[in-house]
Order: C-alpha cells, then sequence, then structure tokens
C-alpha cells in the first residue's frame, strides 16, 4: 500500500477544450464505419492527440516524425506502412491541424506510390482548413483560412517561448495574411 498523499493535479485552462475535441474526434472515428488497425501520430503536432485517440479507441499507435525533415527518416517508415495497408491494415493517420494541405499530400502521395490501398487510408485533424490543397477524412473543427488568420498554439507547444512560436508561424505568410 502506498501511504503517499494523492497529488494537487494542476490542468492549464484550455487542457479540457483539448480533451473534448480528441474525444469527439475518437467519436467520428468510433461510429465512422471505417475502423483502423492502426494509429500513426504524425510528428510532432499529431503524436500527442493520437495518443489519446489511440487509448480511447483501444487500437495500437505508432508514429511517423515529418516534421524534422530529417532525409529519408520518415519516408522509411512511411515504406513500412504503406506496405502493411498493402497487405490490408488500415491507417489513420492524425495531426493536429490541416492548415495547407502540405504534410497530408506528402504522406499520401508517397504512401500511395509505394503500394498503399487508398482504401486503408485515412487522415484525421483536430482542425482542417476548408481552402486546404488536400482533405483531411475525419476532423472535429473547420476554418476557413481565407478569413480565419488566427495561429493555433496547441497546449503541447504553448511551452516553446514567444519567439519559437512567432517563428513557426512567420514560416508561411500566407497563412496569416
Amino acid at each position: 500500500m502506498n501511504d503517499a498523499a494523492e497529488p494537487e493535479l494542476f490542468y492549464l485552462e484550455y487542457y479540457n477544450d483539448f480533451l473534448d475535441k480528441v474525444r469527439l474526434l475518437a467519436d467520428h472515428v468510433a461510429h465512422g464505419g471505417w475502423q483502423p488497425d492502426f494509429i500513426i501520430g504524425i510528428g510532432r503536432g499529431g503524436l500527442v492527440p493520437a495518443v489519446f485517440v489511440s487509448h480511447q479507441l483501444d487500437v495500437p499507435m505508432l508514429s511517423i516524425d515529418h516534421s524534422a525533415k530529417v532525409p529519408g527518416f520518415a519516408d522509411e517508415l512511411l515504406g513500412k506502412v504503406a506496405s502493411m495497408s498493402a497487405a490490408g491494415r488500415r491507417l489513420l493517420f492524425v495531426d493536429d491541424i490541416n492548415d495547407t494541405g502540405g504534410t497530408i499530400e506528402y504522406i499520401r502521395t508517397l504512401l500511395i506510390d509505394q503500394g498503399c490501398d487508398p482504401a486503408n487510408l485515412r487522415f484525421a485533424t483536430l482542425i482542417n482548413n476548408s481552402r486546404s490543397r488536400a482533405t483531411a477524412d475525419i476532423w472535429v473543427d473547420e476554418i476557413d483560412r481565407d478569413t480565419d488568420k488566427r495561429w493555433f498554439v496547441f497546449p503541447w507547444e504553448a511551452v516553446a517561448n514567444r519567439e519559437s512560436i512567432v517563428d513557426e508561424a512567420r514560416a508561411v505568410p500566407e497563412r496569416l495574411g
């Protein structure tokens, strides 16, 4: 028996909103008629939501670090999951936001080029830009980047210093208009 006092947990005010969005995303997947065999978190932003969705749906999780842009690293792993899909495994890729569509477009194209069965592939995001050049299959909130120029700072990003958050936002100026 552990006699240590129960810790006092401190939740940031946006944490419950994040949990609500993740639960909604998992609910959309659970009741969408297409069930994944694996949840795949897209690094960095999709890793945290993917862990939550994986636990909520009791589906194993894999991760692909696309954001680091280390030559060949993500591509090698994507080749492995493409072969899983070709063998009949259903893959749900999870990311925080589908903004420009670049990540979804890159991953989807690479997977299909390496033999992935498109019927076994879905993308889910917490936020989807309706103007994106690639479409998420499942999302919780939708924005129109032509009119909504907010920069979304997710709870896991909020620990970064302000300068690095601003630098990341400025990396693609058309998002901010």
